[in-house]
């Protein structure tokens, strides 16, 4: 039997697209056809099928709703609005302004009900199968027979851009390698894009051959308004646990609008007054009413909102009857979904010591082996790199379609993805998430380590061949500028440890960091390990500097350099004291924990009365003019690198305990400066 009562759901959905319009015109900004014609898969989502529960937003087995079509933002701040979210009318009246809680595009922390900062398309769709994969991760490691905590879905909302953009088909393709059935996907099939008809640029793919390629569930539905069938496609989806599933609806860009509807002017600008006014006649509501909500609507939609509240209660119920069972499973779980690791966990850091060189790439392995059955949800891989990130767990199996308890994950050759992948796992409480590849594929990666940033997310990016002293790969492989455009973007914490011992103390900061993403770029070359006993503990690592070998006398120049590079400071600083010069040695793994520390600490680490500084690192100088004086320099790289061996492409370049003890020399207005090799290079 049909339960629905029509003409109570097109007035719902027609307040909807009202409201979209009123706050875009009243903003002078924004994007109202979209919501105006994307409202019926609203509707449906959360008043019948999404589990959610407003007055406990963040209960661990809800639904999770991500708008990867976030320009449609109206939509989804409407039905948090009217299904019970703190959000007010009163701000949707305040759409896109100063200190608004409804940005331009949905951001992660304004509003409880807004799971992911999209904007940039594809990057949703990509955190949703992050999403979908913590869940069958946390299903796997704490659901029991009689005790299932973990059952959630992730529905989305995706668009044409979406599935043009590449970051999408990545995620899709590894999200049916995976068979992720918990992963529900709405296609807004509205035939427009920006510059028009999706005939420009869209009409040869065969979108649902493409998805049933990947291994895909695809359904189609031929009118957005026909809320039965739309109801019985996302029933059918859900039945489906072995794919995940996308369902194409045939959707009506600024529907309701007389003079716009299907049309470009309905995508990325106000309707105007007057079409506004004939939106509103052509949907039954009064042209000169603005915001208006009907109480039977209001109503509708809150007791939606409330039918959450049950569900909700039953899990809680159901966790305490588990916590009774299984107390070291529940405890486990509620200790890591709040940020407390077992006490013991910083005890496994390794302590490195020895002749040998080690790479810190290397280093990075044998870290995060020792710490891995500490931090049972310390889960990750790399995009086909782990044989040389070092990224895998050893002792672990690995998450696939057959077992979604492995903790090692093979992204494939798909770094965009695995950027947009990791936050969405980052998003999931209780889950860290690291991902490796080779510092130059970052390139990559920056749309996905931005909005990392912006939603403030614990992940960490493991990086190696950070410098031409990766070799013979050359010039494409070669990073250069990567650190320094790394380090511009806010919100990021970049360490370049220059030995194992840092390496260690790098990721015992990684992990005890909040507020963003941390990247660890490391080496593939061997490098000397530092006597702990001899010079200053790496453990200062966390203050970003640190004085690692101070000068015997008065120091007259400070040299200063992070990774590879500090072990040729510290010959530096040899040579010059044999000429009876005084240098002091700052290993500066990290600009940004640096800049943390309090004026009393830098100024003990760079004295301000010691003008002499020379900075050494392996990578564009730019930036480094922060911490170096009118009287001092930077030996960098301002080109691009050389196929050729490792050593011989750092001698080519300058970066040798004699040239840098020639600059130094140099900087101190020494006649018998001899800069030895002198970079010779075509």
């Amino acid at each position: 039997m049909d339960h629905r009562n029509p003409e109570l759901e097109e007035r719902c959905i027609n307040t909807v697209r009202v409201l979209a319009a009123d706050a875009v015109q009243k903003a002078k900004s924004g994007h109202p056809g979209t919501p105006m014609g994307t409202a019926p898969m609203g509707h449906v989502l959360w008043s019948e099928i999404m589990q959610y529960d407003p007055q406990h937003p963040d209960w661990p087995n809800r639904d999770r709703f991500i708008l990867s079509a976030g320009h449609a933002c109206m939509l989804q701040y409407s039905y948090l609005y009217l299904t019970g979210y703190p959000i007010t009318l009163n701000d949707i009246k305040k759409f896109r302004q100063l200190n608004s809680i409804t940005a331009g595009h949905p951001e992660y922390g304004l509003i409880p009900g807004i799971e992911a900062t999209t904007g940039p398309l594809g990057q949703g769709f990509g955190n949703g199968v992050g999403m979908a994969i913590a869940g069958k991760f946390l299903a796997a490691r704490y659901n029991r027979p009689g005790f299932t905590l973990f059952d959630y879905r992730i529905y989305a909302i995706c668009s044409d851009g979406d599935l043009m953009e590449g970051v999408s088909s990545e995620s899709a393709s590894l999200a049916g390698q995976l068979a992720l059935g918990n992963l529900i996907y709405l296609y807004d099939d509205n035939h427009i894009t920006i510059e028009g008809s999706t005939s420009l640029a869209f009409d040869r793919e065969d979108v649902c051959r493409r998805f049933e390629a990947y291994g895909w569930q695809v359904q189609e539905v031929a009118d957005v308004n026909d809320l039965s069938a739309l109801t019985l496609a996302i029933q059918a989806a859900q039945a489906e646990t072995r794919r995940p599933s996308l369902i194409k609806v045939r959707t009506h860009i600024g529907y309701g609008s007389p003079h716009k509807v299907d049309t470009a002017e309905a995508h990325g600008s106000p309707l105007g007054e007057e079409e506004l006014k004939a939106v509103k006649k052509n949907l039954g509501f009064n042209p000169e009413e603005y915001f208006f909500v009907p109480r039977e609507v209001f109503q509708f939609y809150q007791g939606a909102g409330k039918r959450g509240i049950d569900r909700q209660k039953e899990w809680a119920d159901r966790f305490a009857n588990y916590q009774a069972r299984y107390p070291e499973l529940a405890n486990e779980y509620l200790s890591l979904s709040e940020g407390r690791w077992p006490a013991e966990w910083q005890d496994k850091l390794p302590l490195f010591s020895g002749p040998e060189k080690m790479a810190t790439r290397k280093a990075s392995g044998a870290v995060l082996n020792s710490l891995a059955a500490s931090i049972p949800t310390l889960i990750g891989g790399s995009a086909d790199l782990a044989p040389s990130t070092d990224t895998l767990l050893n002792a672990y199996g690995s998450f696939s379609a057959s077992d979604y308890s492995g903790r090692n994950f093979h992204f494939g050759v798909r770094e965009h993805a695995m950027g947009a992948i990791l936050n969405g796992m980052a998003l999931t409480r209780g889950i860290i998430p690291y991902g490796g590849s080779f510092l130059i594929f970052s390139d990559y990666m920056r749309p996905s380590i931005r909005l990392a940033a912006i939603m403030q997310l614990r992940i960490i990016l493991v990086y190696t061949h950070d410098s031409i002293g990766l070799g013979e790969d050359g010039t494409t492989h070669q990073p250069v500028e990567q650190l320094v455009s790394l380090r511009a973007i806010p919100g990021i914490t970049v360490i370049r440890p220059a030995d194992a011992n840092e390496t260690a103390q790098a990721w015992r900061v990684a992990l005890l960091h909040r507020g963003g993403p941390v990247l660890l770029v490391l080496s593939r070359q061997g490098l000397p390990i530092i006597d702990q006993a001899k010079y200053t503990g790496a453990r200062e690592l966390e203050k970003g500097a640190y004085v690692l070998s101070p000068a015997e006398t008065e120091c007259e120049i400070i040299l200063i350099g992070s990774g590879s590079e500090v072990q040729l400071l510290l010959k530096a600083q040899q040579n010059l004291k044999e000429k009876s010069i005084a240098a002091s040695v700052v290993s500066m793994p990290s600009w940004e924990l640096f800049d943390r520390q309090d004026i009393a600490y830098r100024e003990s680490v760079l004295p301000a009365h010691i003008k002499k500084r020379l900075a050494v690192e392996a990578a564009s100088p730019v930036g480094w003019d922060k911490y170096i004086t009118d009287e001092g320099a930077v030996l960098g790289i301002n080109r691009f690198g050389q196929s050729a061996p490792g050593d011989e492409l750092m001698k080519a370049f300058g970066f040798t305990e004699d040239h840098v003890t020639g600059l130094a020399l140099q900087l101190l207005g020494m006649p018998e400066a001899v800069l030895d090799p002198a970079p010779a290079l075509p």
